[in-house]
Parts: structure tokens; C-alpha cells; sequence
């Protein structure tokens, strides 16, 4: 009577049972390699870095300066604390200008879509004001407010109104006229289509608004600062710009990249709370 002959089960473990589990595992890992998104961006950072290490040298002694000479003088301006001194007085002045122009801006753009004879009699100074460079007026408004706070919220508020203006004019514009002639035909008074259907349609707009304002009323500031200014970052910028110490000069960009971009992401969170009614977008 022979041996009995060994059959492989579902359960067994062995080199035929990873045989069978190893396109899986390797499906699987492929798929986290193609979705995870944090993974992607970390990856084009390091690959950022790579090459500054690699082609710094090229810009000389006096403008080459790699990552490990911009993290020395990060570590010293932290340390000395100018960093996060200058810091907040440049973030105090951006969210000030961000939020007054965030109200009136509003204000104004929603104004000028709901009286179309209005807007068509101010249109014209609106493009003529916006198109005007404002930076060309930081000395006016230096002289007229000062070199400190005042100065460099005006000269903010001055470029991030229009940005409001502009987006919640365009998204009320954006509402289908046939669901305006369904409120008014249900009894829908016009406060309550303001509300209940052309506030609604514009509030994605005014979150782009939300989102470019960050980003102007930053350089805006900064570039208040750059001209005059007691502190801010900006006035950190010419301060080592003149004495060429430019590991510094790059460093305190890369924190203001860094800033900007940690804004823009709790505006995207802000703005995913506020438009949670409405259905996912389809990638």
C-alpha cells in the first residue's frame, strides 16, 4: 500500500500558495504607488531638492547656494526669532487686507449683478481701476499712511478687492435663468432667490475668490514691504538682499512658499465644509 499523495489545499501555506497570492500583493502595492497622492508630491519634492543640490553650484558664490546652506540660515533667523517675528507682521497685514476686501469686494460684485444698470454704468472704471498697477502707488500710499501697517493693508486691499468684485459679479451671472423663472413662478420673492438660489451659485466663485486673494494679498504685502516698511518679511528680503546673504534671502522665500501653500489648503478645506450639499466632481 503506497504513501498517500499530498494535495495542496486553499489554506496551505508554501511556495505554491505565494505563488498565488503574489500578483495581488503586487496589484495592490501598484495601486498604492499610482493613487497615493501624498506620495506623488513628496517624490516631486525630492526631486525638487535633487536637483537645486545638483545645480546650485552653477550660480556662482554669490547667488549659488544649496540646501544645506538655506537650512543654516533658516535655523539662525529662527533662532534669533526674526523669523517668526517678521512673520506674523506680514500675516497680520494679509489676513486684515484679506478680510476687508473679502467683504466689501463681495459686497460690490453681488451688488453690480443684481443692477445690471449699474454695472453697466461702472464697468468701465472697474476694468480702468484694475488694470492700473497698484504697486506703482506703494509710495503714495507710504506717505499718505506711513511705513507700517496701515500702509501695507491698502495697498493689499487696493488688489485683492477686485478679485472678489470680479468672481462673485461672474457667479451670480452663472445661475441658469430657468431656475430663477421656477423661484419666481413658485412665489419665490427676491430675497429669497437671492438666497435660495443665486447665493448658492455664486459661492464656488467666491471661494476661487477666496483662494487667488491668498495668494495676492501675500505678494502685495511682501511687495509693500520690499519698498518701505519697519518689518515683515519683506523687509527681511532687502535687508539681506543688500548685504548679499543670499541663503537667507532664499530661505525666507521658501517660508513664504510654504505659507502660501498651507493657506490655500485650509481654504480648500473651508471650502469643502461650505459646498458639502453639493455631489462630488467626477475625475
Amino acid at each position: 500500500m503506497g504513501a498517500p499523495t499530498r494535495h495542496d489545499t486553499p489554506g496551505a501555506s508554501g511556495p505554491a500558495a505565494l505563488d498565488a497570492r503574489a500578483p495581488g500583493a503586487l496589484h495592490a502595492f501598484g495601486r498604492f504607488l499610482r493613487d497615493n497622492r501624498l506620495l506623488h508630491q513628496v517624490s516631486v519634492l525630492g526631486f525638487v531638492v535633487l536637483m537645486w543640490q545638483l545645480c546650485y553650484p552653477l550660480g556662482g558664490p554669490a547667488l549659488g547656494k544649496g540646501p544645506a546652506q538655506v537650512w543654516e540660515a533658516l535655523s539662525e533667523l529662527v533662532g534669533s526669532g526674526d523669523l517668526q517675528e517678521n512673520l506674523w507682521h506680514t500675516m497680520q497685514a494679509v489676513l486684515i487686507a484679506l478680510v476687508i476686501a473679502g467683504i466689501f469686494g463681495t459686497i460690490i460684485g453681488l451688488s453690480l449683478a443684481l443692477l445690471p444698470r449699474v454695472e453697466a454704468a461702472v464697468s468701465p472704471l472697474l476694468s480702468g481701476l484694475n488694470s492700473m498697477p497698484r504697486i506703482a502707488l506703494a509710495p503714495l500710499f507710504i506717505i499718505a499712511f506711513g511705513i507700517g501697517l496701515q500702509a501695507k493693508v491698502v495697498l493689499a486691499t487696493s488688489v485683492v478687492i477686485f478679485v472678489f468684485i470680479l468672481n462673485a459679479r461672474a457667479g451670480v451671472k452663472s445661475a441658469d435663468p430657468d431656475m430663477v423663472r421656477m423661484a419666481t413662478v413658485m412665489g419665490f420673492n427676491k430675497v429669497q432667490i437671492f438666497f435660495k438660489v443665486l447665493l448658492p451659485v455664486a459661492t464656488p466663485s467666491i471661494f476661487a475668490a477666496i483662494r487667488l486673494g491668498v495668494i495676492y494679498s501675500l505678494l502685495s504685502v511682501v511687495a509693500s514691504e520690499l519698498i518701505s516698511s519697519r518689518n515683515g518679511l519683506g523687509q527681511l528680503v532687502a535687508l539681506y538682499s543688500n548685504q548679499f546673504k543670499m541663503a537667507a534671502v532664499y530661505g525666507i522665500l521658501i517660508v513664504l512658499a510654504i505659507v502660501a501653500s498651507i493657506l490655500n489648503a485650509f481654504t480648500g478645506l473651508a471650502e469643502s465644509w461650505a459646498l458639502r450639499w453639493q455631489p462630488p466632481s467626477v475625475n
